[in-house]
């Protein structure tokens, strides 16, 4: 039977770890640990062995670091070690066999350097391998990034029909290292049609709980949940970990009873935590998922929830309306645009449409830069209007989120064109009520094409919760009549359809005289009518007013504490908005991540400030703002680095500057970074690198896979005072205490920092490092205090 049916009436079990287990059995395992199914394959097979003893359905192949990245310089391919993995695993004939596909080992998009279209490339590698040497499920696990987690998806969705499960690891703040949080997740990934949804490593199952409650809450797939055996620590030259195989199952009980559909362990839980945790959860009720029903669109960082209640999307980035943005345009600028999404999520926008229909740009270029663009810098989620499928598709193939198609109609070839694309990304489609007949006058026959676009898209696997309507606004000055037939048809949607309704308000005012008071008026009756996201100006503060006393009236305002706080001092609502054409200082680019202004400022700056002034009241100031936003959780990881690359932008012209002028280059000290011998993970050490190099550290990048001779020779020879070491598996860290040893005892004076997945600040002090950094905020922190 397939694991699909199996799930909806039996629970599953996973194996646990797999890398501690190696190191036991032959200690030191070298940097691809996944080359022993080659070498050494009654190993691995002994340990699969031992999981299946003790009742897993499902063995993981020994595959989670294998992919063409991270093997560029080994003697060994994707396919060779992939089809070892699986050959093993499926020797022993367990129940299922499933594909072990692990994070590539860097940033990617545009947090880092390689492109999402390189990513999804190296992932089918890895999954056509898989599927070809027998694999019956894939696992994509450990993912720290949702915009990595979908192109795994993708790729596998591209070359395999393998069920897939995709499971992510989060932080302290219930968000993924790159700040999605779990309803987020859950959104994205279903959207592009994942099998299961999964939790893993980084933490024991007692901190999962509130993470796991989410999943199950939002969630209309089956949840995996693969803990570790707690946080680690050192007992007498050993990592050991804090939760016992008691403790562990009794909280794997109480995640089976809350609706765990499969279950398993990961770092630091062996055969006898899964034998324990089976004992006690198989005859336990199951609680399959059911369709949550909801409708959602997200960004990588927020979802936005529609049809309970009202969502503003923003239509100003459009170049027909706005003169200043078309010039922009054409000149292969997005600045305009940037400052346009800014400015309507601080006036209230939820969504923001992206219109650069212009024809005399290359619009597939320019929309796939706004996007990326206005992605960096405001969390609300987006909608792509454009007529051309083909940059619709280029744009929501790397788009970290789940958008809004704007727009499907009810003409055969509008959605055969769309609805394919659509259901391959996830997206959410806004259908027009209009056909190859035109726009119906009455809201019967428009009622029947959103009837029938509804319909359309089922025929193409997608769901109802996935489609918005627009009635249409005609004008009041022309077509009179119809003004009431849109507000019936969106009635007749509301309550026949209960579908999310969209409409673009202020089309019912073109050609009148005050326009404004038309607007709010007609905003009014079309949210009693069933309106939930106008399409509008969010700077109209008119119309602003309108929503907001809607939803204090309708009830959607519970108590009218919204309503209240925001007219309470002065009877109207006071948004202190920046105008577009205000000036920016260099600090404030730098919080909000414009990067490609902060150049030509600091140019400007410099002419008339020393560039110690500029660097100690202009960029360290930006820095920290953004530092400490990130640590009381009001941004996360991408803002962070998108702050230091424009900070990184005013450096340039600084020391460039400088050099012409003969001048010494400001420094505060040199710092060498390195990943331990024997790991080849070195994002964590990227990102504390870009960190502490805007602050104004030279950074002696040592690289991965770092000997202690290495860095000690480094230490010796640059002079350093401050190293930062870095391991992200659980068999390295052994490797960075020895390190730690080799530099008390070669180079006494200096200070070592480490991070890492697998740490924390009790096992930095077991290993002997003097300060732990849990991200790199904390280790710019560090490097203060070090170095001032």
């Amino acid at each position: 039977m397939n694991i699909l049916e199996i799930l909806k009436k039996k629970r599953l079990y996973l194996d646990g770890a797999m890398g501690s287990l190696i190191q036991d059995r032959i200690g030191t395992i070298g940097p691809i640990p996944e080359t022993i199914n080659v070498t050494h394959p009654e190993l691995i097979k002994e340990i699969h062995q031992l999981y299946i003893d003790a009742g897993a359905n499902i063995i993981i192949t020994n595959t989670f670091g294998v992919n063409g990245y991270k093997l560029k310089d080994s003697d060994y391919t994707v396919e060779q070690l992939v089809s070892a993995g699986v050959k093993n695993a499926k020797s022993l004939q367990p129940d299922y066999v499933a594909l072990d596909v692990g994070p590539l080992g860097t940033l990617i998009g545009a947090l880092g350097e390689m492109s999402f279209n390189e990513a999804v490339e190296y992932f089918k590698e890895i999954i056509d391998a898989g599927d070809k040497a027998g694999a019956d499920l894939i696992v994509i696990e450990t993912m720290t990034d949702i915009c990595e987690a979908r192109a795994a998806l993708i790729a596998a969705k591209e070359v395999s029909e393998l069920p897939v499960i995709v499971s992510m690891t989060y932080e302290e703040n219930n968000r993924t290292m790159t700040g999605s949080d779990a309803l987020t997740v859950v959104t994205i990934l279903e959207g592009l049609g994942v099998d299961a949804i999964g939790i893993n490593c980084s933490t024991g199952p007692d901190s999962m709980l509130p993470i796991i409650k989410e999943l199950l809450r939002y969630a209309s797939v089956p949840i995996m949940i693969e803990p570790n055996a707690g946080l680690p620590h050192m007992a007498d030259d050993k990592t050991v970990y804090d939760i016992s195989e008691k403790e562990f199952t009794q909280y794997m009980v109480e995640i089976a009873e809350m609706g765990g559909m499969i279950l398993g362990g990961c770092c630091g839980t062996t055969p006898s935590y899964i034998r324990s945790l089976i004992h006690a959860t198989q005859c336990l009720p199951v609680h399959p998922q059911e369709d949550k029903g909801y409708t959602a669109l997200a960004s990588g960082t927020k979802t936005v929830i529609l049809g309970n209640d009202i969502n503003i999307i923003g239509e100003c980035i459009n170049p027909t309306t706005n003169k200043v943005l078309k010039e922009s345009l054409r000149r292969g600028e997005v600045s305009v645009v940037s400052q346009l999404a800014m400015d309507q999520k601080k006036e209230g926008a939820h969504i923001l449409d992206i219109n650069l229909g212009l024809p005399d740009i290359d619009e597939m270029d320019m929309m796939k830069k706004a996007v990326e663009t206005v992605s960096r810098l405001v969390d609300c989620p987006l909608q792509i209007d454009s007529s051309n499928p083909e940059v619709i598709e280029a744009v929501l193939r790397s788009y970290p989120g789940k958008a809004v198609i704007n727009s499907v109609n009810g003409k055969k070839k509008s959605m055969a064109a769309i609805f394919p694309i659509a259901k391959k990304y996830g997206a959410l489609v806004l259908g027009l009520t209009m056909d190859e007949t035109g726009i119906p006058g009455k809201a019967e026959d428009r009622f029947h094409i959103a009837d029938k676009i509804v319909e359309g898209a089922k025929a193409h696997g997608i769901s109802k919760k996935n489609i918005i309507i627009d009635c249409l606004t005609l004008t009041a000055s022309a077509q009179q009549a119809e003004v009431r037939e849109t507000l019936k048809a969106l009635k007749m949607v509301r309550d026949q359809l209960g579908i999310p309704t969209a409409l673009g308000v202020s089309n019912i005012s073109f050609g009148l005289p005050n326009r404004e008071l038309l607007n709010r008026t007609f905003l009014g009756l079309a949210l009693e009518a069933g309106l939930t996201n106008p399409i509008m100006n969010p700077s109209d503060k008119d119309m602003m007013d309108t929503i907001s006393a809607f939803r204090a009236l309708w009830g959607l305002d519970q108590q009218c504490i919204g309503y209240a706080n925001a007219y309470k001092e002065s009877g109207r609502k006071d948004e202190r908005v920046r105008e577009s054409n205000e000036a920016l200082s260099l600090r404030e680019m730098i919080i909000e991540g414009l990067s490609d202004q902060a150049g030509l400022v600091t140019q400007e700056l410099i002419k008339t400030r020393e560039p110690l002034d500029i660097v100690n009241n202009e960029i360290i100031p930006g820095l920290d703002a953004v530092g400490e936003a990130f640590e009381t959780g009001e941004c996360f990881l991408p803002h962070l680095i998108f702050a230091a690359e424009t900070a990184q932008k005013a450096f340039d012209v600084i020391k460039d500057t400088m050099q012409k002028a003969g001048k010494a280059q400001v420094t505060k000290g040199k710092i060498a970074l390195a990943t331990v011998e024997g790991d080849v993970h070195d994002i964590g050490k990227n990102i504390l690198k870009v960190i502490l190099e805007n602050y104004g550290y030279e950074i002696i990048d040592l690289g991965k896979d770092v000997t202690a001779t290495t860095i000690i020779s480094a230490i010796s020879q640059e002079n350093i005072h401050l190293v930062g070491l870095s391991a992200l598996m659980t068999t390295t860290v052994r490797n960075m205490e020895k390190i730690i040893k080799e530099i008390r005892e070669r180079a006494p004076n200096t200070t070592v920092m480490v991070g890492g997945a697998v740490l924390n600040s009790d096992y930095a002090n077991t290993i002997g490092a003097d300060f732990y950094g849990k991200d790199a905020r904390e280790g710019a922190t560090i490097a203060r205090k070090v170095l001032g």
